[in-house]
């Protein structure tokens, strides 16, 4: 497989992108290295784990974040998920992961990452292989257009706004760590 116009993409962003520590620094220079590797690195099919791209939605009144209950994790995360072939770039991925899973159109979308998140995940290939590998997630911050609705799909079991201060219980440290990033960005 060739690189196309998204894995060109997801290099010059990561490259672009300040890092705001010496740990995110390190893992922006892993991710650099895995898609020096693997040409198919932005798609689920790459075994050694792939780019994925996320979306930590914010209300207009910037008051609370949008969660969804994951059907296979069981847990409350962020929208986002695979880079699909057709995806030009990190942040368009990201934007329509988002719009899919939360049914809200006309999303604002910083183009700059707010954290990157490398975590294992049991994924299934395009083949139907499934197999515990390495999600390389970079992850944006969105703000949601007035009167926002959501509303489920079949690619979540709950969608709910949690306020910054009390997400629910027994939520993942990446999530905090992506909410406390998106709450310092909220500048933008």
């Amino acid at each position: 497989m060739i690189a196309g116009p998204l894995h060109a993409d997801a290099r010059r962003v990561l490259h672009q992108w300040t890092a705001p520590d010496a740990a995110q620094d390190r893992l922006r220079d892993a991710y650099v290295a895995h898609l020096d590797t693997y040409a198919d690195a932005v798609l689920r099919d790459c075994r050694a784990g792939h780019i994925t791209a996320s979306t930590i939605i914010i209300d207009p009144a910037r008051a609370s974040v949008l969660l969804t209950l994951h059907p296979i994790v069981g847990r409350w995360l962020q929208t986002g998920g695979h880079c699909e072939p057709d995806d030009a770039t990190l942040l368009a991925a990201a934007a329509r992961e988002a719009a899919e899973e939360s049914s809200i159109d006309d999303l604002v979308i910083d183009a700059i990452p707010v954290r990157l998140d490398r975590h294992a995940v049991r994924c299934r290939a395009d083949d139907g292989d499934v197999t515990l590998l390495d999600h390389l997630d970079v992850q944006f911050v969105a703000l949601a257009p007035p009167h926002a609705r959501e509303r489920r799909t079949e690619e979540s079991v709950d969608l709910r706004w949690w306020a910054w201060d009390r997400l629910p219980e027994g939520i993942d440290d990446s999530v905090r760590a992506l909410v406390a990033a998106a709450l310092d960005r909220q500048s933008w």
